[in-house]
C-alpha cells in the first residue's frame, strides 16, 4: 500500500475511533472484520449475534492478489478486532496489518492455530490453505473465542460454547467428506488444478495434488511445469482437469490442448472454489458449501458416482 495512503489514514485514526465507539454505543455488538469469506463464516459461527462481521474481500476476489484500498484500511481501523488468515495468504495487506496492531487493535490469525507439524510447506513458508482440509479448520473457532472474550468478556463463555459447535460441525463434515470421495477408484485419485491450492485436502483424503503455479496464484506456470503435467495426464490418463473460480483458466485450457496433441482427450471436468466462497445462490456462498461442491465436482470428473441422498444434502 502507497506510504502517503497509509499516513493518510492514521493521521485519521482518532476520529475513525471515536465513530467506532459512536457505533459500539447505539448497536451493542462487537465489530469484527475479516478478510476472507471463509474466515468471515468462521467467526460467524463463533459470534452468533453478539458479533456484527465484515469481510473485506468479496465471493470470488482473490486474497493473494488483493491490494488494500483505503476504505478497506478504514474498516480494519475502526474493527474492535480483526480475524485473518494467516500464513501469508494476505500478503499484500502485511504493512496495514502491521500499521493496525502497532495502532493497539487485535489481529487474530486463525490458520496459525494449526500446529507447525500440521501445516504443509516448509518454515516461513507454509501453505495458508488450511481451508481445504475440514478436520485442520477446525481448530480456527478456538482463537476466535479467545480473542471476542477479551474484547467482550460478558459472553466470553457463549462464545467457547459456538466455538466447539463449530468444530463438531467440521469434525462432522470431514467425514462425510471422506466418504463422498471414497467413490474415486483408487486409479484416478489425481487432481490436477491451476494452482497449488488443495494440498490438505489431498493429504486428508489421500488424493494427488498437481498444482501447476505453485500455491500463489501471483506465479506463473513455467513451461516446464506444463510440459511435465501434460506428460503425467497422458501416461495415467487421467480423465479430467480442474479450473478455478480466481484463476485464469488459461493454464488449464493449455494443458487440455496439450494433452490433445499427444492422443489423449483430457475434459475440463468442473470448475473449483480454492480461495474463495462462490456468489449467494450458488450453494458455495459458504465454507460448507464450498468444500461440498468442491468435492461433487471432483468425484463426478474423476469419474465416481455421487449418492443421491448426498446430493440432495447441499445446504445442510
Amino acid at each position: 500500500m502507497p506510504r502517503r495512503a497509509v499516513a493518510f489514514l492514521l493521521a485519521f485514526l482518532p476520529l475513525v475511533a471515536c465513530e467506532r465507539r459512536e457505533v459500539a454505543r447505539s448497536d451493542g455488538r462487537v465489530r469484527l472484520v475479516a478478510t476472507t469469506p471463509i474466515v468471515a463464516d468462521v467467526a460467524r459461527a463463533v459470534g452468533g449475534d453478539r458479533v456484527a462481521v465484515t469481510s473485506l474481500l468479496g465471493p470470488g476476489v482473490d486474497p493473494h492478489l488483493f491490494r488494500p484500498t483505503r476504505e478497506a484500511v478504514a474498516e480494519i481501523v475502526a474493527a474492535d478486532l480483526v480475524v485473518v488468515n494467516g500464513l501469508h495468504l494476505e500478503g499484500k495487506l502485511g504493512a496495514a496489518l502491521g500499521r493496525v496492531e502497532a495502532a493497539g487493535r487485535p489481529v487474530v490469525a486463525v490458520a496459525e492455530a494449526v500446529p507447525e507439524e500440521r501445516r504443509l510447506g516448509d518454515e516461513g513458508a507454509h501453505d495458508p490453505h488450511v481451508w481445504m482440509d475440514a478436520s485442520l479448520w477446525a481448530l480456527t473457532a478456538a482463537p476466535v473465542a479467545e480473542a471476542l472474550a477479551k474484547v467482550d468478556p460478558a459472553n466470553a463463555e457463549a462464545y467457547r460454547e459456538r466455538a466447539k459447535a463449530f468444530e463438531a460441525a467440521a469434525i462432522a463434515l470431514d467425514a462425510e467428506l471422506e466418504a463422498e470421495l471414497a467413490r474415486i477408484a483408487a486409479d484416478r485419485r489425481t487432481l490436477v488444478t491451476a494452482h497449488d491450492a488443495f494440498g490438505y485436502l489431498g493429504r486428508r483424503h489421500a488424493i494427488e495434488v498437481i498444482g501447476v503455479q505453485g500455491l500463489s496464484t501471483g506465479s506463473e506456470a513455467g513451461l516446464r511445469d506444463l510440459e511435465q503435467t501434460i506428460a503425467t495426464i497422458v501416461e495415467r490418463r487421467i480423465p479430467a482437469v480442474f479450473v478455478e473460480t480466481t484463476v485464469s483458466p488459461r493454464t488449464v485450457e493449455a494443458i487440455v490442448a496439450g494433452a490433445k496433441a499427444r492422443g489423449h482427450a483430457v475434459r475440463i471436468g468442473g470448475t473449483l472454489h480454492s480461495d474463495s466462497t462462490g456468489p449467494v445462490g450458488s450453494g458455495a456462498e459458504t465454507w460448507e458449501g464450498m468444500l461440498r461442491a468442491n468435492v461433487r465436482a471432483m468425484v463426478e470428473g474423476l469419474g465416481g458416482s455421487t449418492a443421491d441422498a448426498w446430493k440432495e444434502s447441499g445446504d445442510r
